[in-house]
């Protein structure tokens, strides 16, 4: 069923409706080759968690026309783990989110929150969503806004009120200087917006909470105070499943990490786990100074040198097939290199993005969205 014939959908996830999503033939989006991917999976051993699965995806497949945008999906997340959904422009992410939301159903596979079907009823009251579209009512208070969806989640008019006040200072929207609350949505930067719609997120204390696009707009202080929230969402107990395109907040606040391509799984686990997995291959150097032609040569020699991540401050280098970390700093010495550092390290999860997806020219830290 189209989403625009489906507005209940939207007003019990999150209480108010959102533009539909945009036609595929609309997307501006980056498709990558489709190499024969074997996915890898890393056991959650190390995420202290309770039995029970907060989300539990078993083959999921969805279609658009002739448009394979999700392919035999399968994933569990842990309750109370922090989880992070990653993959490059259309790579099927959000189409996941909105089938675990209802808003759209699959066309295959099974979907359950908490052990029932997503489809039950009241499963959904238990889950608060943010989407990458933002939907205020530009033209209300942000009080009066932030009340609405309260009571739509069926939080009592002076409980909704105490929460709204407690959310609004957290969040810096009700200062000795300046309370937002009275101010129309209209009025907000596109940041403070988006922290009013988190906190519309939140007003049920669900116990999922799905993050799309988290930090979009937000600046480093902001951006810290929702991160700062999903720690103490985690410390509560509840579940944070969010997608971004900004691996190193995926690196920090994931206990586990899915990276999708293609509609397709191709990593999924810990991300200690998938750092220590794809460990002993990555090399740090940095150098005191540029470094002179001969170092150059040496750091293309595709015999020592796979890839090369130019860090600003270092490279991140992964060795060759056949290739040792000792071979590669002797023949740097013997170019006359001047180091500063040389350290086997764990790739970043963008290198281990790279890998996984093939990509090229992506700006470091960034993979897309979709």
């Amino acid at each position: 069923m189209p989403l625009t014939s489906r507005p209940g959908i939207l007003n019990a996830v999150m209480g108010t409706s959102y533009p539909p999503p945009p036609k595929q033939s609309q997307r501006q989006d980056v498709h990558f080759p489709r190499p024969d991917y074997t996915p890898v999976v890393v056991p959650l051993s190390s995420i202290s968690i309770m039995s029970e699965l907060a989300i539990d995806i078993r083959g999921v497949t969805k279609r658009y026309a002739e448009h394979v945008a999700v392919r035999g999906l399968s994933l569990q997340v842990p309750r109370g783990a922090v989880y992070g959904l990653l993959g490059p422009n259309g790579a099927g992410k959000t189409s996941t989110i909105r089938m675990i939301l209802d808003i759209i159903a699959p066309d295959e596979g099974s979907i359950t929150l908490f052990g029932k079907r997503h489809t039950d009823t009241g499963v959904l009251d238990r889950v608060g969503y943010l989407p990458e579209e933002r939907g205020l009512y530009k033209k209300m208070k942000v009080r009066d806004v932030l009340k609405f969806l309260a009571e739509l989640k069926g939080v009592p008019g002076a409980e909704a009120e105490t929460r709204i006040a407690t959310w609004m200072e957290r969040m810096s929207l009700r200062t000795p200087e300046k309370d937002w609350g009275d101010s129309k949505v209209d009025e907000l930067s596109r940041g403070m917006q988006q922290k009013v719609q988190f906190i519309g997120t939140l007003l049920h204390d669900p116990d999922l909470v799905i993050l799309d696009e988290p930090f979009s707009g937000l600046d480093p202080i902001n951006a810290q105070a929702l991160k700062d929230t999903v720690v103490e969402l985690k410390a509560r107990g509840k579940t944070v499943i969010f997608s971004t395109h900004i691996m190193e907040n995926a690196e920090k606040l994931c206990d586990a990490v899915c990276i999708i391509a293609n509609g397709q799984k191709v990593l999924d686990g810990a991300v200690s786990d998938v750092k220590a997995a794809h460990a002993g291959r990555t090399v740090a150097v940095a150098f005191d100074g540029a470094p002179n032609t001969a170092v150059e040569a040496v750091l293309r020699n595709p015999a020592l040198v796979a890839a090369m991540d130019d860090q600003n401050r270092f490279l991140e280098l992964e060795l060759a097939a056949g290739a040792s970390s000792g071979e590669l700093l002797q023949q740097l010495i013997t170019a006359g290199a001047s180091l500063q550092r040389f350290e086997r390290v764990q790739p970043s999860l963008h290198s281990i993005f790279l890998e996984k997806v093939g990509a090229t020219g992506v700006e470091a830290g960034m993979s897309g969205h979709g």
